[in-house]
C-alpha cells in the first residue's frame, strides 16, 4: 500500500517549524491539526459539535497537555491556555495596515503589544499573500451570522496550507480585498482581531472578523478565560455632542455602554476595538490612548521603532 505523500504547503510548514525557536513536535502536530482540521477543532472547542460533551473529558486533557508544552517552552512562568491562543483587538484602520503591507516583517517578543510569554511574535513572510477563508466559529453553529468568508489568512506558510487543503472554503484575495472585507465587517458591527497562535509558529497569522454571538474567542473572554487582548485605545465620549440615542450601546460587542442621560462608557469593558466610534452619526465618541492597556498594534510604528537611525 502506497503512503500518500505530504502536501507541499505540508512540507513548507513544516520546515518553517523547524526553524522556529522552542517549537517543539507537539506544537508541530498541534498546528498540523489545527490548520488541517480546523472547522472540527474550534466546533469541538467551543462546544458546538455533537460530540461536545462525550468527548469533554478527553478535550480537556488535550488542554493540560497544551498548557503543559506552553509551560515548558515558557519563560518561566505559569502560562494558562490564554497565552497560547489569543487575539489583539485592533481597530479597522489598524487592521488595514496588517493587510496592506509589502515587505517581509520580523518582530519579536512583542511583551509591550502582546503580554503573553508565547505567541508574540509578528513575523510575515510573503505579507502579499492573502486569502480569505470561511469562518470556523460561524460555520460550527446552525444559526449563524453571514457572511461566512471573513477570516484573512496573512503571509506564509499559512496562505499556501489553506488554500492547499480547504480550497472549497479558501481563496486568495488581494489587499484591496482584503481592506473592503474589514470595511464591512466594521459597518456590520464585527470586532477585527488579529490572532496570534503557540502552534502557529508562535506568531501572527490571522485577522479574524469577529461576531459576539459565534466568536470562541468573545465567548470565552465573557465566560473568564482571558483570551482577547485590548487594543491600547478606550473609548470617550464627548457629553456635549451625544443625543443619547443609544445607537452605541446597541452595536457595543463588549456591552460596555449604558446610556443614562448620555452615553456611559465602561471602561473595565472597553476593550477599545472603535465599533461605536463608527456608528456614532453625532461623532461623539473617540478612541483616545490608555498607557494601562499597553501598546497598539500599529505595524507601521512598530516598524519605525525597529528600523535603526541613519546615524546607527
Amino acid at each position: 500500500m502506497k503512503i500518500p505523500l505530504l502536501k507541499p504547503s505540508t512540507l513548507a510548514f513544516l520546515r518553517e517549524a523547524r526553524k522556529t525557536r522552542n517549537f517543539t513536535l507537539f506544537d508541530a502536530i498541534h498546528g498540523y491539526i489545527y490548520l488541517r482540521f480546523p472547522y472540527l477543532y474550534i466546533s469541538l472547542a467551543k462546544g458546538d459539535h455533537p460530540l461536545s460533551r462525550q468527548l469533554a473529558p478527553v478535550l480537556r486533557w488535550i488542554g493540560r497537555i497544551i498548557e503543559l508544552q506552553a509551560k515548558q517552552g515558557g519563560n518561566g512562568n505559569n502560562p494558562g491556555f490564554a497565552d497560547t491562543y489569543h487575539g489583539k483587538v485592533m481597530p479597522v484602520q489598524e487592521a488595514k495596515q496588517l493587510v496592506s503591507i509589502k515587505q517581509p516583517i520580523h518582530l519579536e517578543n512583542l511583551e509591550q503589544v502582546i503580554p503573553f510569554s508565547r505567541a508574540k511574535d509578528l513575523i510575515l513572510e510573503n505579507p502579499d499573500h492573502i486569502a480569505v477563508l470561511d469562518c470556523p466559529c460561524r460555520a460550527g453553529k446552525p444559526q449563524h451570522c453571514l457572511p461566512l468568508d471573513v477570516c484573512i489568512i496573512v503571509g506564509e506558510p499559512f496562505v499556501r496550507f489553506v488554500l492547499e487543503h480547504h480550497p472549497k472554503r479558501a481563496r486568495r484575495i488581494t489587499s484591496e480585498e482584503a481592506m473592503r472585507i474589514l470595511e464591512e465587517e466594521d459597518e456590520r458591527g464585527h470586532v477585527h482581531h488579529a490572532f496570534f497562535k503557540d502552534a502557529m509558529l508562535g506568531r501572527f497569522y490571522a485577522i479574524c472578523n469577529c461576531c459576539s454571538c459565534c466568536c470562541g474567542a468573545m465567548k470565552a473572554q465573557r465566560e473568564g478565560t482571558p483570551m482577547l487582548i485590548s487594543s491600547g485605545f478606550v473609548s470617550a465620549v464627548d457629553e456635549e455632542r451625544c443625543i443619547a440615542c443609544g445607537t452605541c450601546a446597541q452595536v457595543c460587542p463588549f456591552d460596555a455602554i449604558q446610556v443614562n442621560g448620555h452615553a456611559v462608557i465602561l471602561s473595565e469593558r472597553c476593550m477599545g476595538c472603535g465599533v461605536c466610534v463608527g456608528h456614532c452619526l453625532q461623532e461623539a465618541l473617540s478612541l483616545q490612548r490608555d498607557p494601562s492597556r499597553g501598546e497598539p498594534l500599529e505595524i507601521r510604528r512598530l516598524l519605525e521603532m525597529a528600523s535603526p537611525s541613519p546615524e546607527d
